[in-house]
């Protein structure tokens, strides 16, 4: 079987940036990371390392020019 219309789709629906800072509270007070990020179509912010941040655990992110 091929690849799905998800595979083919999720490049095109995922947000990266290479410099931005993830926040928890609305006041910009508490960084969770700092750095590359990609925030999948469902809300999840994933970090380099892989790890996966929940849409409850991230208020905002603040992409940063190079």
């Amino acid at each position: 079987m091929g690849p799905s219309v998800w595979d083919a789709l999720e490049p095109l629906l995922v947000d990266e940036y290479d410099h931005a800072v993830v926040y928890a509270d609305v006041a910009s007070e508490t960084v969770l990371h700092e750095g590359a990020v990609s925030v999948r179509p469902n809300g999840w912010v994933e970090l380099p390392t892989g790890r996966l941040l929940s849409p409850e655990a991230v208020h905002h992110i603040d992409a940063r020019p190079e």
